[in-house]
């Protein structure tokens, strides 16, 4: 069953659940103080280069100005960045306006820094100044770089639950860049998807969003979350889209979630889509542009961040379509294919990293499983129809689009290219896989041209919750026939929600997991899952023998 259909019952029954308040500040409460009032979604920045780095906030200069609305006046917005946290050496400052054309968001392109520094910022508006917030630039191209450490998430359903990922890793000193890796909010409307059959914080507004107003809201509302908000002020964050920012499995033109006619044309919804993501997020990205980009760590790494929406071929309806194997068909599009094998090819970094929205290791549906599972995993992997034994169980990702993988590895097997590792979101679940040189001989002969490492959900539904039974039950039978059937998936967890943190060193790549115990709880507690490490050099993925310091 697909998660449409799922989504058709949901909204048809009437005894689905709200529990909590979903009140989206959008002046600040009354009695609030000025602060709270003026920057009622925080400060945040992003996009780090060794000499720049973007700073954002949002400001709500009256009542009336609430985002999504177009009201409000145009006013004054000041800036200060400073190498200490007490301002008393302001290295950059300026001016700029904020109005409702761009839905009184600020966002700066600061120059002129320092590699590898941390600064403290701030905006002002109307005398009032905003939290104060720390970012860091990027080391110098070419330098030494010993470390770099990464907070690794995806997938944050706020009707699901609460971001108490996000607060856990606001709570640690030693994060240098937060990776989102798409799935940043979600479209739906209240009782469409939420924490099984419980809608944890409803959505505003109150509908599926289609229009521009309707994304700025929604936007809006995820930023007031004060968990989100603390992350986005402890570091820089690096982001993509994946399909929820605009509609459930965009392709480039439409998407499953989205009905021609009744929702209006998709390319004024993609272009709204847009539009909002560039107005409320931190990132150096105008609407329309080019969101693929590449950033640099010194000699260390770089970092290839993927857009696999926005130029895909429509996903095939099943994975038995002949369709599949066209080697025309693309997930990349042919510009941002030859931007992702330029960065594979780069001699001048060691480590090759890929801000990868969907799965790239081949998995096939093994053919153990009884029926209920399948029928599982298919909502999980919004299949429209039922899963096949024996073929790629989710051809939305590039299970789908098997020619253009083929491409990718094989540059990989060619050049020689040794420290490759693909950083993936989307399936709601944790895995860390060799990439198969050949999935046919890779049981005998272990060949593995790369690693892919992939984080779980914040809040979105996994397997457990999908069947409907107790976390680390009836997923465990799965997980087993799944890397029985997959060799290269050395570790698979198809119910745990939480967070990664990744750690890059010339000697490996290593992600610890991180587990909450109750997505649902605002106080929920974290624990560490398990830990998995890419030597370097040897293009396969092992167990860690200890969690990051």
């Amino acid at each position: 069953m697909s998660r449409r259909s799922l989504l058709q019952i949901g909204a048809a029954t009437t005894g689905t659940a709200l529990v909590g308040a979903a009140a989206v500040a959008v002046a600040g409460p009354a009695g609030a103080t000025p602060t709270a009032r003026l920057f009622v979604h925080g400060v945040a920045s992003g996009d780090p280069l060794p000499d720049s780095v973007i700073l954002w906030t949002r400001v709500t200069p009256q009542p009336t100005a609430t985002p999504g609305s177009g009201r409000g006046a145009v006013v004054p917005v000041s800036w200060e960045m400073s190498a200490d946290p007490s301002f008393r050496r302001i290295a950059r400052s300026g001016t700029v306006n904020a109005g409702p054309a761009g839905d009184h968001t600020v966002k700066v392109d600061v120059r002129g820094l320092t590699p590898a520094t941390s600064y403290w910022y701030r905006f002002r508006c109307q005398g009032v100044a905003s939290p104060v917030a720390r970012t860091r630039t990027a080391p110098a191209d070419g330098a030494a770089v010993p470390r770099l450490r990464m907070a690794v998430v995806s997938c944050a359903n706020l009707q699901a639950g609460w971001f108490s990922a996000y607060r856990h890793l606001a709570a640690r000193r030693d994060i240098d860049v937060v990776l989102h890796l798409g799935d940043y909010l979600y479209e739906y409307a209240p009782g469409e998807y939420q924490a099984r059959d419980v809608v944890v914080r409803p959505h505003d507004p109150p509908r599926e969003m289609v229009t521009l107003s309707d994304y700025r809201r929604r936007h809006a509302q995820y930023k007031t979350d004060p968990d989100l908000q603390a992350l986005h002020a402890l570091a820089p964050w690096v982001v993509t889209w994946d399909d929820h920012e605009s509609a459930n499995d965009a392709w480039k033109n439409g998407a499953e979630n989205h009905t021609p006619g009744a929702e209006g044309t998709w390319s004024a919804r993609k272009a709204a889509s847009q539009q909002a993501y560039a107005e409320w997020m931190p990132v150096r990205y105008t609407p329309g542009g080019t969101l693929y980009r590449r950033f640099r760590c010194g000699r260390l790494a770089s970092l290839s961040m993927l857009d696999l929406r926005s130029y895909r071929d429509e996903q095939v309806s099943s994975p038995v379509d002949p369709a599949i194997n066209d080697p025309a068909r693309t997930i990349t599009g042919p510009d941002q294919e030859r931007f992702l094998l330029e960065g594979l090819a780069d001699a001048t970094v060691q480590w090759k990293l890929v801000g990868n929205p969907v799965m790239i290791a081949p998995v096939r549906l093994p053919s153990t499983l009884d029926a209920r599972a399948v029928e599982g995993i298919g909502t999980l992997v919004d299949a429209e129809v039922p899963p096949v034994a024996g073929v790629p169980y989710n051809v939305d990702q590039w299970d789908g689009y098997p020619a253009q993988r083929a491409r990718v590895l094989g540059v990989l097997r060619d050049r020689g290219i040794r420290d490759a590792v693909f950083l993936t979101g989307d399936i709601h679940s944790a895995w860390a896989a060799d990439l198969p040189a050949d999935p046919a001989t890779y049981p005998v002969t272990g060949d593995s041209l790369g690693v892919e490492l992939v984080c779980t959900s914040v809040t979105s539904d996994n397997l457990d919750d999908i069947l409907n039974t107790p976390p680390r039950t009836a997923s465990l039978a799965v997980e087993t026939a799944i890397k029985a059937n997959n060799p290269h998936v050395k570790y698979l967890d198809f119910d745990s929600h939480g967070f990664s943190v990744l750690e890059v060193t010339p000697a490996g790549v290593q992600m610890d997991w991180f587990t909450l115990i109750d997505r649902t709880d605002p106080r929920s507690a974290a624990v560490w899952s398990t830990s998995w490490r890419v030597p370097a050099g040897t293009r396969k993925v092992q167990p860690a023998p200890r969690r990051l310091a």
